[in-house]
Parts: structure tokens; sequence; C-alpha cells
């Protein structure tokens, strides 16, 4: 017995539409995953910035004499390079 054409065509956008549904369902599965994944490396982005912003800070107030006195450096470095370039124009 053959098929009509109808028949095979009705076949066809049958299986064209369980494809295209299980296509989507791997998309939507793909990016809820992905999400997952930004999530992770954000929470971990953020706890490497907290525990840098922690150590920094405890090596401050440990070395706070050092910290005070290389700031004024800097500060003083800074100021003359200003000074020189302010002079020489």
């Amino acid at each position: 017995m053959s098929q009509t054409v109808l028949e095979r065509t009705a076949e066809h956008i049958a299986e064209t539409a369980h494809c295209s549904s299980r296509a989507t369902s791997d998309i939507a599965a793909a990016i809820e995953h992905g999400a997952g994944a930004v999530r992770r490396v954000a929470k971990q982005g953020s706890d490497v910035a907290e525990e840098f912003l922690n150590h920094t800070t405890q090596g401050i107030e440990q070395h706070l004499a050092l910290t005070m006195a290389m700031t004024f450096g800097a500060g003083l470095a800074i100021g003359t390079l200003i000074g020189w370039t302010k002079r020489s124009r």
C-alpha cells in the first residue's frame, strides 16, 4: 500500500515538530547550565575579591608605620614630579 503525499507530508511535519521541540529543550538546558556557571564564577570572584581586601587590610594594620612612610614617600615623589613639570613649562 503506498502512502499518499498528504500522509507523508503529515509525518514529516510531525517529525520536524518533534525535533524542534527537542532542540528547543536542549537549548534551554544549555542556557540554564551557562547561567549556573556564570553564577558560580561571580561567587568565586566575589570571594577572591573579599579575601584580597581582607589580606590587604591586615597587611596595612600590621605594618602601619611602613604604610604611612611609603604613602608619604609616594606623595612627595609625585609632588616633586608635578613641580618639575610645571617649572619646565
